[in-house]
């Protein structure tokens, strides 16, 4: 069996967050320039309202429903969990 390489091992350990995600289907974008992760639960969010729900976690929202999740300075989250 071939090693797992570095960037598998990540993917690995982000599945268990993934399959807990309250959607079936989601797209994840990062912008490294702005440091900007972008997950969104549906294509195209259009998005009605945004809650800031602390700390660079931006939720937006269609309604009642969540459409999608902005994380600001998301590298540096990464780093904290390392």
């Amino acid at each position: 069996m071939a090693a797992v390489t570095a960037t598998t091992k990540s993917i690995l350990e982000a599945v268990p967050a993934l399959l807990k995600l309250p959607v079936r289907e989601y797209h994840v974008d990062y912008d490294r320039e702005a440091d900007v992760l972008y997950i969104s639960f549906e294509r195209p969010q259009k998005a009605t309202d945004t809650r800031e729900e602390g700390d660079g976690i931006l939720v937006r929202y269609r309604g009642r429903d969540i459409v999608g999740v902005t994380v600001l300075n998301a590298s540096r989250r990464a780093r904290k969990r390392s």
